[in-house]
Parts: structure tokens; C-alpha cells; sequence
């Protein structure tokens, strides 16, 4: 399928998302489209929890790929990014053999790709599935500037240089989708590389519909009380950490697990962990907690 044209049409995007429960609008189908017809990777920015990592999820199920992720954090380096040497195979092989080879033969041995640990970047060139995997590069933003360097030289030729062993190509592009909280700037460099999407806060009208696609089960009083309470957090403008579709989708498993048919104040006070995640926020809500639940 990715050999070919894996979507025909942005609509396309939208139906095969579907099957793996992702409820995609038309920016997101349009840009999943572009970004696999045109081979650009994509960087989708926006609210923590509001579906920036499940569109790498979708996009690997709807195109029948691995999904290789790499995971960014402060301190991420080449060694955790692209490759690093089996040191301890290296030390064994070399006091097990160093007798039996000379020194040349011995190190052309120890650096040849049987001991070499490839990292999910090395993984994305060399996979040798039936399909380019997609690559995720997960919140890029909590990553070091300098690893923006590092990504730069490998989004533009799609190669790994190993010094030992040589220069490792893509022989097929990996999809690549790259997802930023926006806790700092990223570079003008990676933007122009790749194609943007925001992902900000969805309407009421696209989160019932996730929640209708998500938790079947749910009864419909329940999911519009909760889309209620929800959405009127969100427009409170002294919450720290405004609650996305995940703590949405949270709270509702949380309220099924209790066997909950309305959701009224003792219920919620009860629950506001699944909604909010910072101190200041549990006080605002218990202050306001009557307006915000419409009472």
C-alpha cells in the first residue's frame, strides 16, 4: 500500500483514521495527506493531551507500517537517537580472539554491524519491512537545541554516516511525524523542513464525536454533562494546565468504573484528579465548582 498512493484523496485520511478510533477534521487529513503525498515530515504542535502523538499511531495503522518511535528528553544525544557500539560484546570477542587474529582483522571484526545497536533513527533508515515504517519523534521540545543539529543533517538526506562501517540510506523515506508541546521555540530550520499543523483544544462538536468513537458505552446525558464541565474549565483563564482529551477520556473511564449515570458535585469533587493535575487548578475548580457545573 505505502508503494503506491496510500490515500487518493484527503477523505481517505479521515475514513482509515477512523478504524484506529482517531477522529481526524479536515486540517489533520489534509496535512497527513500532503505530508505522505509529498514524502515532508510532518511537525504537529498544540495542547498536551489533544491527540498529537495518536495521528503517528493512526497514520502506521492506516498505511500497515511499524511504528518507530523515539521518545525526547533533556540530555537526548546520538548515542541514544542513532546508534552505539555493543562495548561488552566488543570486550568479549576481543579476549576471546585476540590470540587467534591480528590486531587489523580483530578491529575490522569488532566494528562491523553484528556489534552495532541501532537506535530508533538508524532503525527508520535500515528497516527492512515490507513498508517504510513511521518514525515518531515524540515532543521534540523537551529535547536540547543541539539535537535539532542532529535531526537537520538526517531529514535532509535520510543517511547515517558510521565511520567504521560506512554510509547507511533509506532505500524507502520513513513517514515521519514530529510532535512539539511548544515549552520552547523550535529552530526555523526544522520548520521549513517539514510541514505544520496546530492541534489546539477541540469543539464541542469534535469531542463528542471522539467520545461517541472512543467510549461507545457511554450514555449521551452523561458525555454532553461532561463535555459541559469540561469545556467550561477551559475557558477559565487562571487554569495552569487546561484539561485535553485525554483527561476528557480519563474522567469518563473513571465515571463508568463507578457506575455514574449523572454527574453532580459530590461525584465530581470526588474525581477532580482525572480533570485537573495541578494543585492551583483542584482549588480554582473547588472554588467555582457550582458555576462551572451549570448549577
Amino acid at each position: 500500500m505505502a508503494d503506491e498512493a496510500p490515500f487518493g484523496r484527503p477523505e481517505e485520511v479521515i475514513e482509515a483514521f477512523e478504524k484506529s478510533e482517531y477522529v481526524a477534521d479536515g486540517s489533520i487529513a489534509m496535512a497527513v495527506y500532503l505530508s505522505v503525498k509529498l514524502g515532508k515530515p510532518l511537525l504537529v504542535e498544540g495542547e498536551p493531551g489533544c491527540g498529537k502523538t495518536d495521528i503517528a499511531r493512526a497514520l502506521s495503522e492506516a498505511l500497515d507500517t511499524d511504528l518507530i518511535r523515539l521518545q525526547c528528553y533533556e540530555g537526548l544525544d546520538a548515542e541514544a537517537t542513532l546508534y552505539e557500539w555493543n562495548y561488552p560484546k566488543q570486550l568479549l570477542t576481543i579476549r576471546l580472539q585476540e590470540k587467534q587474529k591480528n590486531p587489523a582483522d580483530l578491529e575490522a571484526e569488532i566494528f562491523s554491524e553484528k556489534f552495532l545497536l541501532r537506535r530508533p533513527l538508524l532503525k527508520a533508515l535500515d528497516h527492512d519491512g515490507p513498508r517504510p515504517p513511521t518514525l515518531l519523534i515524540d515532543e521534540i521540545d523537551r529535547a536540547a537545541e543541539e539535537f535539532e543539529g542532529l535531526l537537520l543533517e538526517f531529514l535532509s538526506e535520510f543517511q547515517v554516516t558510521i565511520p567504521e562501517i560506512g554510509t547507511i540510506r533509506a532505500e524507502r523515506v520513513p513517514f515521519v511525524v514530529i510532535t512539539s508541546n511548544r515549552t520552547r521555540e523550535l529552530s526555523d530550520a526544522i520548520k521549513r523542513r517539514c510541514l505544520y499543523l496546530y492541534i489546539g483544544y477541540p469543539s464541542w462538536e469534535k469531542e463528542l464525536a471522539i467520545l461517541r468513537r472512543r467510549v461507545p458505552e457511554l450514555d449521551e446525558g452523561l458525555a454532553q454533562e461532561v463535555l459541559s464541565f469540561v469545556q467550561r474549565v477551559r475557558t477559565e483563564e487562571e487554569i495552569l494546565k487546561k484539561p485535553g482529551i485525554s483527561e476528557t477520556l480519563d474522567w469518563v473511564a473513571a465515571l463508568l468504573a463507578l457506575e455514574v449515570e449523572h454527574v453532580d458535585k459530590k461525584t465530581l469533587l470526588e474525581t477532580l484528579g482525572f480533570v485537573a493535575k495541578e494543585v492551583e487548578d483542584l482549588r480554582l475548580i473547588e472554588e467555582k465548582v457550582d458555576l462551572l457545573l451549570g448549577s
